[in-house]
């Protein structure tokens, strides 16, 4: 099947999703539950599973693991971002039946980065061979510094973005429903679903540098890279929902986290002594996500979940 033609199946089919999600089944403003959150994980996880089965039987067995290797990536890097968004809606203290929409734009915003990083980091690859010792040196900083700092010490208000925006726009205190803007006495304000926006968008960023290099590591086909990365990314509000009061549970995730963008930064690094071939990586991947999430699991059974409790939001 020509290149094109994938390209423009994808296309149509993620368009038709979205359009389904935002306009049909979340159409208004409700907080999400468990149950409705477990539900769209199966269907997007599902959907995910069925375009690398569609990958494997039009592309073939290598090119199908390298799709399944770098969802898999893809998706559990971002059970971190579900910690940062918890963090950010208690920051801007954004009611539950406005986060739905927020993080749809954010993943809108996602994709369309993402779509910019790959084809970067892809042209890169291909015209500068050390580049690869570059990325794959960052994966391993990224990894120490997963392990030694993570993310417990986000702070929204120190985003230089955010900063720089409240200076070019006022900000209203108080939500305008689901209105990104709104206009008072003939000015135009942001409201905090903007800010928030702005913040969810800065911060997919950097996730997007560790990220995309981690399944550059498996392949630097840019159609397998985007569309793995693409199917995760849309998952990931449904994950947020059914997993936000439950990230305590994961206490010992990171060090699997880290050990994934480890294991990425190495294959990179030695990629010109040692070809893993992909089914191994893959089986790697899943015996690290497996094992930290076990661990995790069996670590904190008796623990009860603790309730966050949003910080006052900072001018």
């Amino acid at each position: 099947m020509p290149d094109y033609v994938s390209w423009i199946i994808f296309v149509v089919a993620v368009g038709g999703l979205l359009s389904l999600d935002l306009f049909v089944f979340h159409r208004e403003a409700k907080p999400v539950r468990m149950r409705e959150a477990a539900i769209w994980v199966g269907v997007w996880v599902s959907l995910g599973l069925a375009f690398g089965g569609w990958i494997f039987l039009t592309r073939g067995a290598t090119s199908g693991a390298e799709y399944l290797a770098g969802y898999l990536i893809e998706y559990s890097l971002s059970m971190d971002n579900v910690f940062v968004f918890a963090v950010l809606f208690a920051y801007f203290g954004v009611p539950p039946q406005y986060q739905h929409r927020l993080l749809f734009w954010g993943v809108m915003g996602a994709i369309v980065f993402r779509a910019i990083f790959i084809v970067a980091g892809t042209a890169l690859l291909s015209t500068f061979h050390f580049v690869i010792y570059l990325f794959g040196a960052l994966l391993l900083f990224t990894a120490w510094r997963m392990v030694t700092v993570g993310t417990d010490n986000v702070d929204p208000g120190a985003n230089p973005v955010l900063r720089l925006m409240r200076r070019a726009i006022p900000v209203t205190d108080d939500f305008e429903g689901q209105k990104f803007f709104t206009r008072r006495d003939g000015k135009l304000w942001a409201t905090p679903l903007f800010a928030a926006l702005v913040v969810v968008e800065t911060s997919d960023i950097m996730f997007a540098i560790d990220s995309v290099p981690a399944i550059l590591a498996i392949t630097q086909d840019t159609f397998i890279v985007f569309t793995s990365n693409a199917f995760a990314i849309m998952g990931l509000r449904s994950l947020y929902f059914l997993l936000a009061g439950l990230i305590d549970r994961f206490e010992y995730l990171k060090y699997g986290l880290a050990a994934l963008l480890a294991f990425a930064g190495l294959k990179m690094i030695l990629s010109d002594v040692i070809h893993l071939d992909v089914w191994l990586s893959l089986g790697i991947i899943v015996a690290i996500l497996a094992t930290s999430v076990a661990i995790s699991l069996l670590a904190t059974r008796h623990r009860d979940v603790p309730e966050r409790t949003p910080p006052p939001m900072n001018d």
